[in-house]
């Protein structure tokens, strides 16, 4: 291709603004612990292989062709938390009961999470995975995009902008016996955890 335009097509412009992507497509991560990182991921997210050789393994969910793309690389050295630059990867979940209910099955095979929280504008579970890396499994807490986005510009989202730790044992208690997935959503009263994960 020289450049030069096609006699059948009429001359295009790029868009004046800038335009962005539509989805968020994949996160690849490197391991020496291939077996048990992509037996993670499939567990925790309940994804399958749409893909799998010696170095390279590819996971998906839905009809994407994959979302998280695993590298076998053997001998990689641990890695030092505290310099890390990823801090954690996420996963939305549509509502509530799907969030729970992964976190019982996960609970039931000893995958418990490190980090149970409500940031206000979602209720979110942390874990790490085999090599160490934070996954969070989430789900809003408001009814909409607009109704999250106005929290993070409230005066109660200002004075906690972290979130409050909650007992994901309670939460799924409370669940059970009936308490509406609004009241079990909205974020208690509580001290501001600490910035990490």
């Amino acid at each position: 291709m020289d450049g030069s335009p096609h006699p059948a097509v009429r001359h295009r412009d790029l868009p004046g603004t800038p335009r962005p992507p539509h989805d968020f497509a994949h996160a690849v991560l490197r391991t020496s612990q291939f077996d048990a990182l992509i037996a993670w991921y499939c567990e925790v997210l309940a994804a399958r292989v749409a893909f799998r050789n010696e170095r390279l393994c590819f996971l998906t969910y839905d009809d994407e062709h994959h979302r998280l793309g695993i590298v076998h690389i053997p001998g990689l050295p641990a890695q030092d938390q505290p310099s890390l630059r990823l801090l954690h990867l996420a996963w939305s979940f549509p509502d509530l009961t799907s969030l729970l209910g992964t976190y019982a099955r996960l609970k039931a095979k000893g995958i418990l999470p490190y980090r149970p929280i409500n940031h206000g504008p979602t209720l979110s579970l942390y874990y790490h995975d085999p090599d160490g890396t934070a996954v969070e499994l989430q789900v809003d807490t408001f009814p909409d995009k607009a109704a999250a986005a106005a929290f993070l510009q409230s005066a109660a989202f200002l004075a906690n902008p972290i979130g409050v730790a909650i007992d994901p044992d309670a939460l799924l208690a409370a669940w059970r016996a009936g308490v509406p997935e609004e009241e079990l959503l909205r974020r208690p009263d509580g001290p501001t955890m600490s910035p990490q994960g």
